[in-house]
């Protein structure tokens, strides 16, 4: 780290440090090793040494400009886990040497409904992202994750990770892992329902274990045959192969709860024959057009609904959820000097099933 700098933000002083990241400055460039600004911690922050961060989809994504919002240079990762180093004077929860975490976001308006309901995800004034949101401390400046030596957090947005699990693999649980669990959780998934998780990924694989988790009849549906065995390795309960017409029209209507975790824009309308009369499908993968046909829908007053992470709350339930449970990701791990070649395999679909980054490699 370099010499302390002081910058004059909207008239207060705001002291900040040079940290080592990883980012990159351009869509069509690579992620290279960096210096970034970060905030010196406030009363209300906790100040976090990263030991790991997990590598989502969503980092290729807003480094290759795909969604057309990004903000050079970008530091991806918003999948955390490290060690807090220092605490604010008004931080009560968590001290020093705790083990914590942070996910998608690091901050809120906290005063909308959304955010009084535990929702922060939905702010409705706009949550301030961990990546590549305006940072409401360094002016003209936007926010940097986890690629990074150490990141500065407010209280509350920081999250207790359980001591009993794995460290390393807790990390995609602050994406990943909310992710599935949250709509799971909202329409209170129980002992008895038969589930179906649809696409066998980074989602998918912690899809099937909190469902597994929860007590219901799991159904890994994917469109390739040769996933069944690691699908019931995971937890699934058996497998229906999604291009095998007979075996679809067998389940038809069976279906309490479907959690769709493909990627891309697809058609929904062999899914939704799967479903019971006042069955759901959950979408939390593709951010892009899907095709439906209304009629699957109106006879069998069956629901499409959206779920996008969860808020800080539910967050903590699910890590804690984790540790009762014993549930982590499954991972493969890299050192930072190899996060272009993890992109690349990300995008082949050659991970089982996500990448996280030891960041003692970036020191």
């Amino acid at each position: 780290m370099s010499e302390v700098q002081t910058k004059e933000i909207n008239k207060k002083t705001v002291n900040t440090t040079q940290v080592k990241a990883f980012g990159a400055q351009a869509s069509d460039a690579d992620l290279k090793e960096m210096q970034i600004e970060r905030r010196e911690p406030t009363s209300d922050d906790v100040h976090i040494k990263i030991t790991y961060c997990g590598v989502c989809h969503s980092d290729i994504h807003q480094v290759r400009n795909d969604w057309k919002n990004s903000v050079y240079p970008v530091v991806p990762g918003h999948e955390i886990v490290g060690e807090v180093t220092e605490v604010g004077q008004n931080v009560k929860n968590f001290k020093k040497g705790d083990l914590v975490g942070v996910g998608c976001m690091v901050d809120s308006c906290q005063t909308c409904d959304s955010c009084k309901n535990d929702l922060e995800q939905y702010c409705e004034n706009g949550a301030t992202l961990t990546y590549n949101s305006e940072n409401k401390h360094l002016q003209d400046r936007h926010t940097y994750g986890g690629y990074s030596q150490s990141i500065v957090v407010n209280k509350e947005f920081v999250l207790k990770v359980p001591g009993n699990l794995d460290t390393k693999a807790v990390a995609p649980l602050l994406c990943a892992g909310i992710t599935t669990f949250s709509p799971l959780n909202h329409w209170k998934i129980k002992k008895g329902d038969k589930v179906g998780v649809i696409g066998l990924g980074g989602l998918g694989h912690m899809g099937i274990k909190f469902a597994h988790a929860m007590g219901a009849h799991t159904v890994m549906i994917t469109t390739s045959p040769e996933k069944a065995k690691d699908a019931k390795r995971l937890g699934a309960d058996e497998v229906l192969i999604s291009k095998d017409e007979e075996a679809m029209e067998e389940q038809a209507g069976s279906f309490d709860f479907l959690l769709n975790t493909v990627p891309v824009g697809h058609d929904l309308n062999p899914y939704v024959s799967l479903l019971k009369i006042d069955g759901t499908m959950v979408l939390v993968g593709a951010l892009e057009p899907v095709e439906i046909n209304g009629l699957g829908l109106i006879f069998g007053r069956k629901r499409i609904a959206g779920s996008a992470i969860g808020g800080i709350k539910e967050t903590q339930e699910m890590l804690d959820f984790c540790g009762k449970h014993d549930i982590v990701s499954d991972i493969e791990m890299i050192d930072m000097k190899n996060i272009n070649d993890a992109y690349k395999r990300v995008v082949d679909g050659d991970v089982k099933y996500r990448f996280v980054i030891d960041m003692a490699s970036l020191s």
